[in-house]
Parts: C-alpha cells; structure tokens; sequence
C-alpha cells in the first residue's frame, strides 16, 4: 500500500514544485486524507453499518414475511374460490333438481285435474244419463196414464152399459203391463 502512495505522490507532485495549484499533490494532505478515510470507514463500520444492515435485515424478513403472507392469502383464495365454485355446482344442481321437481309436480297436477275433469264429466254425463231416465220412465208413466184414462174414457163411453169403471181401468192396466214386458 505503501507503494501504491509514493506512486500517486510522484505523479501529482510534478516534480517537487509546490506552485499552490488545484491539481498540485500535496503528500501531507494525501496522508491525513487516506488517514480520515480509514477512520471515518472503522467508525462508520463500529457505529452506522450495524444499524444500517440491521434495518436490511428488518426489512428482508418484512419481505419475506409479506411475501409469504401473500402466497398464504392466495392459497386461501383459490381454496375459497374452489370451495365456492363446488357450492355453486352444488347450488345449480340443486336447482335443476327442484326445477325438474316442480315440472314434475305440474305434471301430476295436471294429469290429476285432466283425470278428475274426466271422471266429473263422465259422472255429469251419468247424472244426466240417469236424471233423462227418469224423466222419460215419468213422462212414459204419465203417456201411460193419459192413455190408460184416454182408452178408459173412449171404452166407458162405449161399454158404459156393460162395465163399471173399476172392472175397466184393472183390464186397461194388465193390457199396458202385456206391452210393457213386449
């Protein structure tokens, strides 16, 4: 090192001439200028480097501490965004499930009404059926009885002189009960 310094002495100094100027080499000013280096570096060294690399080390471990958070929350966040996405499957499914459900049930209700509507019409039809039978046995019955004092009637003017009344109506009705049963 020593040498390096003469080296540099020799080429400042020009010659040993000491003429005051900017670029003059001055080998005292060089010493104390190599000797508050080295002092300020020891002191910088003992004093500010340990601080210095202590809040590099603080803030490389805030780094890494961040940075793993991250890949945790990301983590977490695709797990929920999987978690999710299975649930909504889940949901949809059920979805369709309960829609398929409720077309299925408006098809028994509808079958159920057109079954009913049918059987109602059919026992409509029955009634009506039923209740016309009746009608035409009772407007027969009442043809009948007409008839029956229409031909009483026509034969007690005839045979009013052979036959009574009752003697008459107990022929007629055994003459209608004869065309009944034909």
């Amino acid at each position: 090192m020593a040498e390096i310094l003469n080296l540099a002495l020799l080429a400042f100094s020009g010659g040993g001439e000491s003429s005051g100027g900017l670029l003059d080499v001055n080998p005292g000013l060089i010493f104390w200028v190599l000797v508050t280096f080295v002092f300020l570096m020891i002191v910088l060294t003992k004093i500010a480097w340990k601080p210095i690399l202590a809040s590099l080390d603080e803030r490389e471990a805030l780094i890494k501490d961040s940075l793993d958070s991250a890949e945790k929350a990301q983590k977490e966040a695709e797990k929920l965004l999987k978690k999710n996405e299975a649930n909504l499957a889940k949901a949809e499914e059920q979805a369709q499930k309960v829609i398929a459900q409720g077309r299925e049930y408006a098809e028994k209700v509808k079958s159920q009404m057109l079954e009913e509507s049918k059987s109602e019409a059919a026992r409509m039809i029955k009634e009506a059926t039923a209740q016309i039978e009746r009608k035409n046995q009772e407007a027969f019955n009442k043809l009948k009885d007409q008839v029956a004092e229409i031909a009483i009637e026509a034969a007690e003017k005839i045979i009013r002189e052979n036959l009574d009344k009752e003697k008459q109506t107990k022929l007629i009705d055994k003459y209608l009960k004869d065309l009944n049963k034909n």
